[in-house]
């Protein structure tokens, strides 16, 4: 901080030599004139003081007989007079500080934090309608006003916070992560609990419904599993009503899988040519100003590369410079060895059997073969899964009652 305010008033670096230079700094010390970085170079001292002291100095170099030479000048005061006479200089300088001060008034970069149900893109048209923009005013937006209307049209969102920092808008929300009570319409009689697949039962708990099958049975697909339609009987064992209910019940079964995948036998590959060439844009918000020009090569990848200064990002004014570079590339066609075509197939066998675990069911057994022609390579086979099945079809042919009544 001193040496900021020593560059602000300006201050000298001296010479001084004499008669009595020792009496000379005793007297600056007792008139309180600030003497510092003080060195001794043979008879002679060197020494900093403030441009207001230095002015001071007149009457004690002549009453000590010592002569003052100043070797250097430092400070705006000195530095001033010379940027004014770069007429050029100060006024680039002068329209670069209001524009500064004209972009501060606006709001460059809107970001939103705590949303995972609400896309960006529905935010994004939220804010349009609401007319709030990047680009706009400060003094337009109310901060109040827009977290309500936040909380309004977006009914999971708890809670919302908005606040400008600089020339950045950001907007936080919290999201209601608890489960959602939505009410299914339930049908007005029984279910039924029907098979998906054809195979052998493997286990078999019924929470809710009449069994129909049991473990070791073995099942074709729509085979009724679990009735929807309990009876009640009377003491003498025959049947007084019936109980109408959706059926509930964990079943598995165990059946196969035909699997089929493949591959061509050749893919495209890149192979650059070395060959590139490059474009400058500049980017004013969404804007995007650049040289016009004809397509540089038939096939080509272009790498974008941007520069935003260190300031201009701290002020999230959204000015950015850059250029694009294309890069001439030819397709060149490769055949799958045998190798690499079972690789690849064998990948894909493991994505789909890993979807299979992640849906719950238990691989048992798996056979699959790899052909390949001139034309493609194909993975075949089967596997044996223990696999969860139950279908819910209401009951048909019945004008049954609701659930727990006649």
């Amino acid at each position: 901080m001193l040496r900021i305010l020593q560059f602000l008033k300006g201050y000298v670096r001296m010479k001084i030599w004499g008669v009595s230079p020792e009496r000379f700094l005793n007297l600056c010390s007792n008139k309180n004139l600030l003497l510092w970085d003080i060195s001794k170079d043979g008879d002679a001292y060197i020494m900093c003081i403030s441009l207001k002291a230095f002015l001071q100095l007149r009457p004690i170099a002549r009453k000590t007989g010592v002569r003052v030479v100043v070797l250097q000048r430092y400070g705006l005061p000195f530095l001033l007079p010379g940027l004014l006479k770069r007429k050029i200089f100060v006024a680039g300088l002068v329209l670069c500080i209001l524009f500064w001060m004209v972009s501060y008034s606006f709001v460059w970069d809107i970001s939103l934090e705590g949303n995972y149900q609400i896309t960006q893109e529905v935010f994004s048209d939220f804010l349009a309608s609401q007319e709030i923009h990047v680009g706009m005013r400060k003094t337009e937006l109310d901060i109040g006003a827009l977290e309500k209307e936040i909380r309004r049209a977006f009914p999971e969102i708890t809670w919302t916070s908005a606040r400008l920092s600089g020339t950045r808008l950001e907007i936080s929300v919290k999201e209601n992560d608890a489960p959602v009570d939505t009410e299914t319409e339930k049908p007005a009689g029984g279910q039924n609990l029907v098979s998906e697949y054809a195979g052998v039962i493997t286990s078999m708990i019924v929470r809710n419904g009449v069994p129909m099958v049991k473990i070791g049975d073995i099942v074709e697909e729509g085979t009724l599993l679990v009735e929807g339609r309990v009876p009640i009987y009377n003491e003498d064992a025959t049947v007084r009503e019936y109980i109408y209910v959706a059926a509930d019940a964990d079943i598995t079964v165990e059946h196969s899988i035909t699997y089929q995948d493949s591959l061509p036998a050749c893919y495209i590959q890149k192979v650059y040519t070395g060959r590139e060439s490059a474009r400058s844009f500049l980017r004013l918000g969404s804007r995007e100003l650049k040289l016009p020009r004809e397509r540089p090569y038939l096939v080509y990848d272009t790498v974008i590369s941007g520069h935003t200064p260190l300031i201009l990002e701290k002020l999230s004014v959204p000015i950015s410079w850059g250029q694009y570079t294309y890069r001439e590339y030819m397709n060149v066609e490769h055949a799958y060895t045998p190798e690499q075509a079972e690789n690849l197939l064998a990948e894909k066998e493991l994505q789909f059997l890993a979807t299979l675990e992640e849906k719950g069911v238990h691989i048992i057994e798996k056979d699959v073969k790899i052909e390949g022609n001139s034309q493609c390579w194909t993975m075949e086979g089967w596997i044996l899964v223990d696999q969860p099945t139950g279908r819910l079809t209401p009951i048909a042919g019945e004008n049954v009652p609701a659930e727990g009544t006649e």
